[in-house]
């Protein structure tokens, strides 16, 4: 059973990792993807070609996200080439990593730009359409470090929050139009930039999960995948944990 086919859906920053996972998994449940990537060009093309021979159509669309202006441009070029928007999962982000005394202001200024700023700029982009259709579904990506904080990512732990406070606002202001908004908070997903870290490093974060695994980006478009589809109707403001229970 495809569980978002002819789904109109714009995922940001999906040329690689988790936003590659989620496109792939939405395809291969019928739904259109409209993606977004910053400089990954070829991967996004080639992405944008696999999906597509899937029998969705798919389209990237080189838009930075932490801009009001291109998101605002963007949603209305997806209208444009897709006749409508259905999901919106706010997957941009970056990483600026280091402790405190060693952060320099640029560096938390732009995991707060492109990490939070984009997720309202990304919602106000896109409201009008969903209040004027009375359906939709928000999805934002937050984080395990969001949820509990970490040393050396006060930057990121702090975007991550600010995502999880902005999702639940957003769903008792849009709720009665039959607007869902939710978060996923993920833990430690093997990705590309996982396989550059030090094996041993990253076994012994393994060994720290009861599950005793990493988490796949396919982990987490499944998640995705429920909260954009029917199946969870009844559920907005939520925050759901997928973390292999790292925390619980």
């Amino acid at each position: 059973m495809k569980l978002l086919e002819g789904k109109n859906v714009i995922i940001t920053g999906a040329s690689r990792g988790i936003g590659t996972g989620i496109a792939r998994v939405f395809a291969e449940h019928g739904a259109n993807v409209a993606f977004t990537y910053s400089s990954s060009e070829a991967p996004a093309l080639e992405l944008e070609k696999e999906l597509t021979e899937k029998g969705v159509k798919a389209k990237a669309y080189k838009s930075n996200a932490a801009s009001f202006q291109e998101s605002e441009v963007l949603v209305a070029k997806v209208l444009e080439d897709f006749g409508g928007i259905d999901v919106l999962i706010n997957n941009a982000g970056i990483t600026r990593d280091n402790l405190l005394m060693r952060m320099g202001e640029a560096d938390f200024d732009a995991v707060i730009e492109i990490n939070l700023k984009s997720v309202f700029n990304m919602t106000k982009a896109v409201q009008r359409t969903l209040l004027k259709q009375r359906k939709g579904s928000i999805i934002n990506m937050s984080s395990v470090v969001g949820v509990k904080g970490n040393a050396g990512q006060a930057n990121y732990a702090a975007s991550k929050a600010g995502i999880i406070g902005f999702t639940k606002s957003i769903a008792l202001e849009l709720g009665s139009r039959n607007i869902r908004c939710n978060a996923i908070a993920p833990g430690f997903i093997e990705t590309e930039m996982t396989e550059k870290l030090d094996e041993k490093t990253v076994q012994g974060w393994r060994e720290g999960i009861p599950l005793k695994r990493g988490g796949t980006p396919e982990d987490i478009a499944n998640a995705c995948l429920f909260l954009a589809s029917d199946m969870s109707s009844y559920i907005t403001g939520h925050v759901l944990n997928v973390n292999g229970g790292m925390m619980t």
